[in-house]
């Protein structure tokens, strides 16, 4: 079982202790040193399954500033949170025959099809949370799997749950079937809640996509349902609790009362902003979306370059009000020197 000083400090020699510059300090960049120079002039596209989403949001922003760097145009596609519309940005981005594709936040065994034309017109692809596998070689043609250990952060936030609760929560879980991802993260943490003696009072499979007009109405129900026996939320991704606010004001519940919201996942600016205010969630299990952003490029010239994925897998981190009270921003973004460790093995 997970300690609270694990939790304080994630994988040994990699986290993350707050400093009052607005960042996460790491004592050092652990990522790629070496690697291809940067290849010149391209364009890539980023098929973004859906903007409104923070973490999907906060990955394009980092291969934006990522791509300024090293020198090559961008263009992002949104696929607006539905199948057909993220079906329909694959086939933008075919007809544009960019250099690379990104594929930014959604399952590719949904784009199956699709995707098989991006393959079959030799164009590179890379992606953020496209399936269970991370990492190099992933299914579908994906050249690297940029992620964090999905299991690992499904992990720190069941386990916070557990700490919080003195060892006896009774907790909601949230997730989306649409996603083979999501439901692994969701059954990792019900496994550790109950295999440490807590209580799954509900498994819901709601979609992301439709959390802004779920989740008032399904908060509401769950409060009738469970009443106090609901001391914790758990879901995959922080988009749904920006929308369970409004509902449990409604019914007399302070901002850090009970249930009390921890995801597995990102870490949004709307999240971090709540946490900090004490506005309906008291965790995120953080990911360090812009350094994502700046990996996806590196692993995409690497992949025009005709090199070998670099492998790496970035760390997550455990946000609390505690922490954020001792920087500014709200964003996990480590202060390790990772632009400047991109840009040396670029050449830029």
């Amino acid at each position: 079982m997970l300690k609270r000083t694990l939790l304080n400090g994630l994988l040994a020699g990699t986290i993350l202790a707050a400093t009052g510059f607005g960042a996460f300090a790491q004592e050092a960049f652990d990522g790629p040193t070496t690697g291809p120079k940067a290849a010149e002039g391209k364009t890539i596209v980023v098929l973004a399954g859906d903007m409104k989403n923070g973490g999907i949001l906060g990955v394009t922003t980092g291969i934006e500033e990522a791509a300024a760097k090293i020198g090559w145009e961008v263009k992002v596609l949104d696929g607006a949170g539905s199948v057909q519309s993220r079906s329909a940005a694959v086939g933008q981005a075919l007809a544009l025959n960019p250099d690379g594709i990104v594929i930014n936040g959604f399952d590719a065994a949904e784009q199956q099809a699709a995707l098989e034309g991006v393959t079959a017109a030799g164009i590179p692809m890379v992606s953020w949370h496209s399936g269970p596998k991370i990492g190099c070689d992933a299914p579908g043609g994906i050249f690297a799997n940029v992620s964090t250990d999905a299991m690992q952060v499904s992990d720190v936030a069941a386990q916070w749950a557990l700490d919080d609760a003195g060892g006896k929560p009774g907790v909601v879980i949230f997730t989306d079937s649409t996603y083979q991802i999501a439901i692994d993260k969701a059954d990792r943490m019900k496994k550790v809640i109950e295999d440490a003696g807590g209580t799954v009072l509900e498994y819901v499979d709601t979609p992301i996509a439709e959390t802004s007009t779920r989740m008032g109405p399904l908060t509401t129900t769950l409060l009738q349902t469970h009443g106090a026996a609901w001391t914790h939320s758990l879901a995959i991704n922080d988009l749904y609790f920006d929308f369970m606010g409004p509902s449990l004001a409604a019914a007399g519940i302070d901002g850090k009362g009970s249930p009390k919201a921890g995801s597995a996942g990102d870490g949004s600016e709307a999240a971090f902003q709540r946490i900090r205010t004490g506005q309906y969630q008291a965790v995120t299990v953080a990911e360090p979306l812009n350094l994502q952003g700046w990996q996806l490029v590196d692993e995409l010239n690497r992949a025009i370059s005709g090199e070998a994925c670099s492998g790496y897998i970035t760390a997550p981190a455990l946000v609390t009000e505690e922490g954020l009270a001792k920087i500014e921003g709200n964003a996990f973004d480590p202060d390790n020197g990772y632009r400047e460790a991109y840009a040396a093995i670029w050449g830029k």
